[in-house]
């Protein structure tokens, strides 16, 4: 029996028709927003709440939390808003799910003169430097932290979703081998999602910029274990202790860039629970390939390393997952390898044409997911 999430964050445009991040957007523009979406009373049971209570409900402000001298947290430097769904024992019902949120924020938003797009690298910002200065406390929280809460200059200029994924009956041993299995894999099968081809006001060289600059700095995928004895050292972290019952045993596959058509959550969920069943594949690797993830980014299915592995490990979980209907989820990543097309050269080719980033990031997400 296997259970489903995603986490999905969303980036927006004001009502100048800009492109919001730290440099531009206060805590309240987006609390503002938050404030108005509702609360379910059972959530938390199985989406974290945290220490500082931005995590209440299925949306929150994601950003870098600034604290005083102590524990206090004073601010929290926004980046944008995070969509959370519940556990949800099939695939299609947690797309469901998130295409509710998804319109409900939409719908808010809209009314505080915000309008949501697709973007898995901050298209202008290369970095984040935290302003004020981090302060002597901050400096030794974030020292004393796991590898990737180090990171923050890296994920306050990238957005991107986490495809959760657990099986019930797994061991301990069984479920870290499905993470060394999806860490080795995971530069074969993250062009399906690349979406972050703009760097610095302009046209990158590649497909994913998000995908070139995090590799080796963050995880591919993270497993969720019960004891500190489970642990496995490795930077970035492989294995995380889970903060709630209901994260014991759960999967997180952490390097896809976003995407705007939600179907194609569908189908790297259903890519992922075949790679779960399959038996075929023997690759294997605790952290992930920078070398192999940066060729990835740079050049997508049109390398032909990449193009023969990420068709074999499609085939793998299309034969693992026999007569599961979720089989059929797959279509849309077929087509993709098919054509060797991902979204981001379609973001390329819209770039070429009209010359604006920001004309670009209006023509994503389609009208039914926003109406």
């Amino acid at each position: 029996m296997f259970n489903f999430g995603i986490e999905h964050e969303v980036a927006f445009l004001n009502s100048e028709g800009k492109f919001v991040d730290f440099s531009r957007a206060k805590f309240a523009d987006f609390n503002q927003i938050i404030e108005q979406l509702p609360i379910y009373p059972n959530d938390h049971l199985q989406l974290r709440i945290g220490d500082a209570g931005i995590r209440k409900k299925r949306w929150y402000i994601e950003g870098f939390e600034r604290f005083a001298d102590s524990q206090t947290i004073v601010d929290c430097t926004p980046k944008g808003i995070e969509i959370r769904t519940t556990i949800n024992s099939d695939i299609q019902s947690t797309i469901n799910e998130l295409t509710e949120s998804f319109c409900l924020l939409c719908k808010i938003a809209v009314q505080f003169g915000f309008a949501p797009v697709l973007i898995s690298f901050n298209p202008y910002k290369t970095v984040f430097e935290p302003e004020p200065p981090l302060n002597d406390y901050e400096i030794k929280q974030i020292q004393q932290a796991d590898p990737e809460e180090q990171t923050a200059n890296i994920y306050m200029v990238t957005y991107g979703p986490d495809l959760n994924i657990s099986m019930t009956d797994l061991s301990n041993e069984s479920l870290i081998n499905i993470g060394k299995k999806l860490t080795y894999y995971s530069p074969y099968i993250v062009p399906f999602s690349y979406s972050s081809p703009f760097y610095q006001g302009s046209l990158w060289e590649g497909l994913s910029v998000r995908t070139f600059v995090r590799t080796g700095k963050r995880a591919a995928a993270m497993v969720f274990v019960e004891k500190p004895e489970q642990i496995i050292k490795s930077t970035p972290s492989l294995t995380k202790i889970a903060r709630l019952p209901a994260e014991v045993g759960r999967i997180e596959f952490k390097a896809f860039d976003s995407c705007d058509d939600f179907s194609i959550y569908a189908g790297l969920l259903a890519l992922l629970k075949g790679l779960i069943l399959d038996e075929s594949l023997s690759g294997r690797a605790t952290i992930p390939d920078i070398e192999k993830h940066q060729l990835s980014a740079q050049q997508g299915f049109d390398n032909q390393d990449i193009y023969a592995i990420a068709s074999q490990v499609l085939q793998a979980a299309e034969v693992a997952l026999g007569n599961d209907p979720d089989v059929n989820l797959l279509a849309p990543l077929k087509v993709m390898l098919e054509n060797r097309e991902t979204k981001a050269h379609q973001l390329i080719r819209d770039f070429n044409k009209l010359g604006s980033i920001e004309q670009v990031l209006k023509n994503t997400y389609s009208s039914c997911q926003i109406d």
